[in-house]
């Protein structure tokens, strides 16, 4: 059933933002009671983290800036040291802004870069999330004497420079310690940099939610449901053993295992498969390859495959109900066939590494045998190489590759994006520096594989994997390798079944 969950983690765009706001309106909530709302919520905010101190308030021309007018007053009316630098006369300004400046008894003082000093602390409240543009002039000079001076700023909505729906700065934008967004995160607080710019970032409730859900209700399938990465998303969808459960009850996996040369890989994939809960694991080789798998692997079956007739064979099996293929499998031709035999059996299947890269010119035959249930995890380079270098943000070139590919795609890195073709995005936001180490993303497609042969559904799989992958490097911190990841799974598991 595709509906929107769990409001809370909820993400929206610049654009579906807009179009709550004007529905809120039409159904009888002015446009000057979000305002109030907005900036009485984010003043609350300010009060509980900060000692009253010395503030300056950075007031733009639209509604951003009204939101300032009207925290600074918040705060002026509870007895905080308060001046407001409005980019233009506050008279220019116009609608609930200009009520907002009216409605502000404090001072205002000249907009200018002279007027940063350390000690301040600073409410960002120039540019919302319209932005569309670089800034420049005073407002660029002013947010980067801001930036360099380390100011302690609270940013209203997003940072100033900040692009709300990519993250990306445009031309110039200061670090946040806090930013408070109304009615929903916006994809530009969890892509990055935008994500190292906000800070902390609090979602004030200005009413409008129930607007928001019908809105994009509404949109589904034509649009995207986008949320956060956490257990709410997918944590029903876990499947855990039962006191009948035997091992392929449980659910088998087989891995196609890489050349002598490239052993590691596999080995790491089908040990994260095992742990994550799949009841049975074996990892398909050739006949070179296959003493060091059997000699490397305990828990982990082998199985002989000397060719693409004996692969087709044995992942035909009844009880195998998750492939993967791709972790030092090699580039080529031999990699797409086995792909293909894979896909043929229209099992659920993840595509990893060289089984994404290995379609060269011939990307269309892969995509026109993909479904639901596969699940490609290209990092940025791969992504590129099979479907061209995109133009846009990572949440729409991740949604635009699922929706061409007909695959559930994870598009890896610090701000990992997974999408469905149904138009479902989770975008990750645990994930250490620490996991940019070899054998990383092999340790992560295993734990896919893992989930969809315990009969997770594809995007679920997907979403979970990168969670718990992203939690598991959190936990074990600085210098891990990925062979510490699969021996964390445990514990994480026994925190998602206790929740």
């Amino acid at each position: 059933m595709h509906h929107v969950l769990h409001e809370e983690h909820l993400v929206v765009t610049a654009a579906q933002m807009r179009a709550a706001e004007q529905r809120a309106m039409l159904e009888g909530i002015s446009g000057w009671e979000m305002m109030q709302r907005a900036g009485q919520l984010a003043a609350r905010e300010i009060i509980r983290r900060f000692r009253p101190c010395r503030t300056l308030v950075l007031a733009g021309s639209g509604n951003n800036g009204g939101d300032g007018f009207v925290i600074a007053e918040a705060l002026r009316t509870e007895g905080w040291p308060v001046e407001l630098a409005c980019m233009v006369a506050p008279s220019a300004l116009s609608g609930d802004a200009k009520t907002a400046a009216q409605q502000y008894h404090g001072e205002i003082v000249p907009f200018s870069a002279d007027l940063i000093r350390p000690e301040l602390l600073l409410v960002d409240a120039l540019f919302g999330t319209g932005l569309q543009r670089p800034l420049e002039g005073d407002a660029r000079h002013l947010i980067s004497t801001a930036d360099a001076l380390e100011c302690a700023v609270v940013a209203v909505d997003i940072p100033s420079g900040i692009h709300s729906d990519s993250g990306k700065v445009l031309g110039a934008a200061a670090h946040a310690r806090l930013t408070i967004t109304f009615a929903a995160r916006k994809p530009g607080h969890l892509l990055y940099p935008g994500r190292e710019y906000a800070g902390e970032v609090v979602v004030a409730d200005i009413g409008i939610s129930p607007q928001m859900e019908a809105l994009l209700m509404e949109q589904r399938g034509a649009q995207m449901f986008i949320h956060e990465n956490t257990p709410a998303l997918w944590q029903f969808s876990l499947r855990w053993p039962d006191r009948y459960s035997h091992k392929y009850a449980r659910g088998a996996a087989l891995v196609a295992g890489g050349s002598i040369a490239c052993t590691g890989a596999a080995r790491l994939a089908a040990m994260a498969a095992l742990r994550i809960g799949a009841g049975a694991v074996t990892v398909a080789c050739d006949e070179e390859a296959l003493p060091v798998y059997a000699a490397h692997l305990t828990s982990v079956m082998t199985h002989l495959c000397r060719d693409k007739e004996a692969f087709a064979a044995a992942i035909r099996q009844e009880r195998q109900r998750a492939l993967l293929i791709g972790p030092g499998h090699g580039r080529g031709e031999k990699t797409a066939e086995y792909v293909l035999a894979a896909l043929a059996t229209g099992k659920p299947c993840v595509l990893d590494a060289d089984a994404l890269t290995s379609f060269g010119e011939n990307k269309e035959l892969l995509f026109a045998a993909c479904h639901a249930q596969v699940v490609m995890t290209p990092h940025e380079g791969e992504f590129e190489t099979l479907f061209g270098e995109w133009e846009g943000d990572k949440i729409s070139r991740t949604l635009e590759a699922a929706r061409s590919s007909k695959a559930v795609v994870l598009l890896k890195g610090a701000d990992t994006v997974i999408a469905s073709p149904d138009g479902r995005i989770a975008v990750n936001s645990a994930a250490p520096p620490d996991l940019a180490t070899a054998g990383s993303g092999d340790v992560l497609a295993g734990i896919i594989t893992g989930l969809l042969a315990t009969g997770m559904p594809g995007w679920e799989a997907a979403a979970a994997g990168a969670w718990i992958h992203g939690v598991a490097g959190e936990r074990l911190g600085v210098g891990l390798i990925a062979e510490d990841l699969p021996a964390a799974l445990p514990d994480i598991l026994r925190y998602l079944k206790e929740l």
